[in-house]
């Protein structure tokens, strides 16, 4: 009787990252745009190597009139941070991507997971909604 192959074990990520990274992240994404605006939030998984990481926040916002209510601007937060024996380095750089109607957002955010190299996996949604309490209780659950 011969015996199936072992299965392969999923490697562990073992990397560390900077465990306060994306909480930092998310705030400063907040300085930018006022909670009350942000109607979505993608959060990409981090990449990490060793005490580093970046990653990458997009949120669709709500337009500051209600001229056109349908349409979502579209802003990311891309993050680099790493530990060093010194403290930690944060760095971010936001970007206004455009507007689009905000039923296209989620088929923009596949086409950026498509391209992506080193994509770690897919965006988690949190719906928003212009309620700024998802997004405390989020910074509540980042937090180190």
């Amino acid at each position: 009787m011969t015996r199936p192959p072992p299965r392969p074990v999923l490697e562990v990520d073992r990397d560390p990252g900077v465990p306060e990274a994306e909480g930092r992240a998310l705030a400063e994404l907040l300085v930018h745009v006022p909670a009350e605006r942000v109607d979505g939030l993608w959060r990409f998984p981090p990449l990490r190597k060793g005490r580093r990481e970046s990653g990458l926040l997009a949120a669709g916002v709500l337009p500051a009139s209600d001229l056109d209510a349908s349409r979502r601007i579209l802003v990311t937060l891309a993050w680099r941070a790493e530990e060093t024996g010194k403290g930690v380095t944060f760095e971010t750089t936001f970007a206004e991507e455009g507007e689009a109607p905000s039923d296209r957002l989620p088929r923009v955010m596949a086409g950026v997971v498509r391209r992506m190299d080193e994509a770690a996996g897919e965006p988690r949604y949190l719906p928003v909604g212009g309620d700024p309490e998802p997004l405390r209780a989020l910074m509540r659950d980042l937090e180190p």
